[in-house]
């Protein structure tokens, strides 16, 4: 049959085609018809499978500064003295569904910074999971790998979408950086986990697909800090996109457990602790997001317990924590651009265990901004922080700041 039908198309070729050389060492008919193609599988190779897509952020936040004194170490290492034009992110995230039932996700951070310094860029390693699904529609997957702990909307809300230039303290505290080593279930119907795929696409500003349930267990020390006793972390989610009309609103619950146990190099000499370094670590929170069609509003508020310096008695203590925030967003589309004006206002009143002596804070701060997107490939925010921040240890009691100052940044997508 191949020799049939390659007689035919050869007598059925111009006279130039047949008497073209044969450069390539293959008869002249071959180089005329398309290339071989491989037998039909039905499946992908694995890199047809991977893709690849990044954002990046430059800040720069001393305009109409108040008060250099005035920091935040959670949030951004570019506030106050010293503080200049600052990457605060480039990513770089590979990821495909190599199988149905099989999924993987890798992002580095090439703008990390070591030792607390904002000087000088290097890689840091913030997502390597992978998802096995347990049924053929992957309702129910098993997440295995470092990635976000699912407490708290913002938390897992991507900086790419999520319109506030850094997370709150009040739920972001209780994981820095918003992930660690761990094992996760997620549970979601196939039409729910569309719902959350969409919110994200359509420019909703949602936290991606972390399932209607989710159960986990995880280190509880955060990503890439090494495990520093024997116990882990319990944590559960419970959170739905329920469509009301042409709106969507999506309460949430979630609480996690477990024994934070603080490193030797995070003490000041002289300060006062337990002995063992380890302390209670719990809390619980509450969401509820109305999504900007065009009016958005996102509340959380979470409340619990774990380690504290008390300035009282120069101590790291197990203390209560409270606080949270809301953010009101509007969401206008004129031609082919976007603009999401907002405003946040929050309150943390606790420890943050991941600092120097557990140190105490109380914050209260508004903020005010405007997110415009010209074009999908670029963001532009300008927000003004009006700050009022107490964060002590034992070298700093008494410290409280307030101040004021315009904070701007560029958001590369691509």
């Amino acid at each position: 049959m191949k020799y049939l039908l390659s007689a035919l198309l050869l007598s059925a070729a111009p006279a130039w085609a047949q008497t073209l050389p044969d450069t390539l060492g293959r008869p002249r008919l071959e180089r005329l018809l398309p290339p071989p193609t491989e037998p039909a599988t039905g499946k992908k190779p694995w890199y047809e499978a991977v893709s690849i897509r990044g954002y990046m952020q430059v800040r720069y936040n001393r305009l109409l500064e108040t008060n250099s004194a005035l920091k935040c170490e959670q949030c951004d290492k570019s506030w106050g003295e010293n503080g200049g034009i600052f990457f605060r992110r480039i990513r770089l995230i590979v990821y495909g569904q190599l199988h149905p039932r099989v999924y993987f996700y890798l992002q580095p951070d090439f703008a990390s910074t070591p030792g607390g310094s904002n000087t000088g860029q290097f890689a840091q390693l913030r997502d390597a999971y992978f998802d096995v699904g347990l049924d053929a529609q992957s309702r129910l997957r098993l997440r295995l790998g470092q990635s976000k702990i699912p407490y708290g909307f913002e938390n897992m809300q991507s900086s790419q979408h999520r319109l506030p230039l850094d997370r709150n303290d009040a739920l972001n505290s209780a994981v820095v950086n918003e992930r660690d080593l761990g094992a996760f279930l997620y549970w979601a119907p196939v039409t729910v986990r569309r719902r959350f795929k969409a919110l994200v696409d359509d420019g909703l500003k949602g936290s991606g697909d972390y399932g209607v349930l989710a159960f986990g267990v995880y280190n509880g020390q955060a990503a890439n800090r090494p495990e520093q006793n024997n116990g882990l972390h319990v944590v559960a989610r419970a959170s739905y996109p329920l469509p009301l009309g042409r709106q969507i609103i999506e309460p949430g619950l979630q609480a996690y457990s477990g024994r934070y146990s603080m490193a030797k190099d995070q003490l000041t000499g002289g300060v006062k602790h337990n002995g063992t370094l380890s302390y209670p670590d719990e809390r619980a929170a509450a969401s509820l997001v109305l999504y900007p069609q065009p009016f958005g509003l996102q509340m959380e508020y979470n409340v619990g317990r774990g380690p504290e310096f008390n300035p009282a008695t120069d101590s790291i203590e197990v203390r209560r924590l409270h606080g949270g925030y809301a953010t009101a967003s509007y969401r206008a589309r004129v031609g082919g651009q976007q603009l999401y004006p907002f405003v946040r206002g929050q309150y943390y009143r606790g420890g943050k265990k991941y600092e120097r002596d557990a140190r105490s804070y109380r914050v209260r701060e508004l903020e005010i901004g405007l997110e415009w997107q010209p074009v999908k490939y670029l963001e532009l925010v300008p927000m003004y922080t009006i700050s009022d921040r107490r964060f002590e240890d034992l070298q700093t009691r008494g410290n409280r700041q307030r101040g004021r100052l315009l904070r701007l940044q560029a958001q590369l997508n691509f």
